[in-house]
């Protein structure tokens, strides 16, 4: 057994006891006796066996976990702290750091950073742990940064699945399936769909899950029923004004219900549809994805897609420190399940 090669399942091997004592004795929790842990840390150093106790990084500072983001590039803006969505998920990320004794710095890069970048970054913030919110990022972003980190690192709000690394992501084709059999459960015929012009992981999920909720009702979305807007802005948009005056004018009728890829879509077509002269409900049903804060203050409340934010932010920072804490295992990748939410912005449509 060489020096550096020891893991800890050695370690318990050599103790005769659990892993899972052994992890106990490393980071100076209670629950093993004290000749058990004098026994395991005496191994420990007997064979070189490397791990940061609890103790050791509390004499070095408060132990500490990075959130990274990609800010100023395609949904996330430069204040992305200020987006509901964000502002929710990082809060309960704040919580779960607390309750599990760590806390939470912040740092914000380019899509593209340079590897002498995130290894600067890594060495100033002196953090133990990334949680890389991924949801602009594309693959080959991913991958870069995940090679050049020289730590520990979960990617949250994204997935693919062909890199070894930890994700945790929504359910999106599960949350887009529930919005579409919503609306077709309510017997609406002609459904329209508001996508975001700018291209992520998350959508493209959507976009597949409320397919299948229409294909296997034997609908399907018609291309010029496809409308695309910003997906960053609450108010009304000029753009979307101009689709649905040409969808009108080339003789199709107002489509019966619009699902839209995100809450701050849903919105903003809200108001585009009140200043166009349509009432939602009563003209349109409108339903939206995510469930932010401000689903509940629109008028009218809106009917969306409910995301375990808190559920997700606690499995991100559990694997984070689940990779810091123990031997590395295998990678997992989460996905969190959705339920919709009804509210006042959709119902069944009245016909004559």
């Amino acid at each position: 057994m060489g020096i550096g090669t020891v893991k800890m399942e050695d370690i318990a091997r050599l103790a005769g006891v659990s892993k899972a004592a052994v992890s106990l004795a490393l980071s100076g929790k209670p629950g093993i006796s004290e000749g058990t842990r004098e026994r395991i840390l005496q191994l420990a150093s007997e064979h070189g066996y490397a791990h940061k106790s609890k103790a050791a990084v509390s004499a070095q500072g408060p132990r500490t976990l990075t959130f990274l983001a990609a800010a100023n590039a395609g949904i996330v803006l430069e204040d992305y702290y200020q987006q509901p969505f964000f502002r929710e998920l990082i809060h309960f990320i704040e919580e779960r750091c607390r309750a599990r004794g760590y806390s939470l710095i912040y740092s914000s890069m380019e899509p593209e950073p340079s590897a002498g970048e995130l290894r600067a970054l890594a060495e100033e913030k002196r953090s133990e742990g990334v949680i890389l919110l991924g949801t602009n990022l594309n693959r080959s972003q991913v991958a870069f940064i995940a090679g050049e980190l020289p730590l520990p690192l979960v990617v949250l709000d994204t997935c693919f699945d062909t890199l070894p690394l930890p994700f945790v992501e929504i359910n999106n084709v599960m949350g887009a399936y529930q919005a579409g059999s919503h609306l077709c459960a309510a017997g609406h015929r002609t459904v329209g769909y508001i996508e975001s012009n700018v291209r992520i992981h998350n959508f493209d999920e959507r976009r597949r899950g409320f397919e299948l909720a229409l294909l296997e009702r034997g609908m399907e979305l018609a291309g010029d029923g496809i409308f695309s807007v910003a997906p960053t802005i609450l108010s009304s948009q000029e753009s979307l004004k101009s689709q649905l005056a040409a969808y009108l004018d080339a003789g199709n009728s107002l489509p019966e219900a619009f699902f839209c890829e995100c809450d701050y879509i849903a919105i903003s077509a809200i108001k585009t549809l009140n200043e166009l002269g349509y009432r939602v409900p009563e003209d349109v049903s409108v339903v939206g994805f995510d469930n932010i804060s401000e689903a509940r203050i629109v008028s009218p409340e809106l009917t969306t897609v409910h995301v375990e934010k808190e559920r997700m932010a606690h499995l991100a920072v559990e694997l984070l420190i689940e990779s810091i804490e123990s031997a590395p295992g295998a990678k997992a990748k989460i996905k969190v399940d959705t339920r919709l939410v009804e509210r006042h912005s959709s119902r069944s449509p009245v016909r004559s």
